[in-house]
């Protein structure tokens, strides 16, 4: 049987929501948001987890998972580090901003030897979808991405950046990155949009490493530039032709972009918990 692993991107500090809302307390026994998707991913089929941190967060993330995560699921530690650089590659004077999401998941590359997932550490995207995502890693030689229905996905409290996808014959044309999306920017609620919930192969770490080199020495502005995930599977698409297959979900997605977030996502925990979802977290 097949092997998959779970990578989690977990070492951004979420600004908006006004500080580490990657372990912020939310389920109803004092839950972080990522234990109910660990859960979700076990049940759906995957064997291991790699979780991308930064180093001083990973003592707070173990004494949460020793709780609960460690006695489903093998999870392993990952630090995003920006010293973690391509050979004759130099950190530039004063650079503080971690990498991007791509150069994230190159962080693993000694760590993940099997078909993986991706997904951010502080949305919630429901056993459906990790289901979907492992059963086409094992059945499937291609990239994917799982899609969420737009308008799902965004929040009364504020707007928010998604990649907004557009398709052929169920295959990614492009991710188009739209920023200050709200409910009434008028792009279409049923669009389907990326929601960083990706299916890759361990062959695609060869070709993030040349992506990041091209994107470092193309830098406009050493400090701030990142390279983007979503970004580097466009030009993938667009330039070398490769093919990501889209699968829909009609999954319930939510997460914490702001704290004015966090009480809705808390009740729909809760609801979740009680109907007996989460026996055995």
């Amino acid at each position: 049987m097949t092997k998959t692993t779970l990578v989690v991107l977990a070492a951004g500090m979420g600004s908006r929501f006004g500080g580490t809302k990657q372990i912020a307390p939310l389920g109803p026994n004092g839950e972080i948001l990522i234990e109910f998707s660990i859960f979700d991913a076990v049940k759906a089929g995957f064997d291991k987890v790699v979780m991308i941190i930064k180093k001083e967060n990973e003592e707070d993330i173990k004494n949460i998972f020793a709780k609960r995560i460690d006695k489903l699921v093998s999870v392993e530690y990952v630090y995003q580090e920006l010293t973690s650089l391509p050979d004759n590659f130099v950190l530039p004077k004063g650079r503080t901003k971690p990498w991007g999401t791509a150069h994230a998941v190159l962080c693993c590359k000694d760590r993940v030897d099997t078909p993986f997932g991706i997904i951010n550490a502080d949305d919630f995207y429901g056993y459906e979808s990790f289901k979907l995502l492992h059963d086409h890693l094992v059945s499937s030689t291609e990239m994917c991405n799982v899609g969420f229905r737009l308008g799902a996905t965004l929040t009364d409290n504020g707007s928010v950046s998604r990649g907004i996808c557009s398709t052929e014959d169920g295959y990614l044309t492009d991710v188009t990155e739209i920023r200050a999306i709200t409910k009434n920017s008028g792009i279409p609620l049923d669009s389907i949009c990326s929601m960083n919930m990706w299916g890759m192969f361990p062959s695609i770490f060869p070709i993030l490493e040349e992506e990041f080199r091209s994107f470092y020495l193309s830098m406009n502005d050493p400090q701030k530039d990142e390279c983007y995930l979503p970004t580097v599977i466009d030009t993938l698409i667009r330039e070398r032709g490769e093919k990501v297959k889209l699968i829909p979900t009609t999954a319930e997605w939510f997460g914490v972009t702001y704290q004015a977030d966090a009480p809705l996502v808390k009740r729909k925990l809760l609801e979740l918990v009680e109907k007996g979802m989460y026996k055995g977290l």
